[in-house]
């Protein structure tokens, strides 16, 4: 009983995807602006990355992936 009154009341997600503002540059040694970049187009998502305003260094990167019902059209 008690698990089908949870199992009502379940949460949807209220968020898809976060981007980054923000994140630590080990070259300037503190937190700065990103820019974000496609980097590359893979089968599994794409591949971004976000580097520092100011200096250009890498601080990081992401995958986004697909959705399994998105489809790629080749010509």
């Amino acid at each position: 009983m008690v698990k089908r009154i949870r199992s009502c009341f379940r949460m949807k997600p209220s968020y898809k995807d976060f981007d980054a503002t923000e994140l630590f540059c080990p070259q300037c040694g503190r937190a700065v602006p990103v820019r974000k970049r496609l980097l590359l187009v893979l089968s599994e998502g794409d591949k971004y990355d976000y580097s520092c305003v100011y200096c250009g260094t890498s601080v990081g990167d992401k995958l986004v992936k697909e959705n399994a019902d998105s489809k790629i059209l080749l010509r």
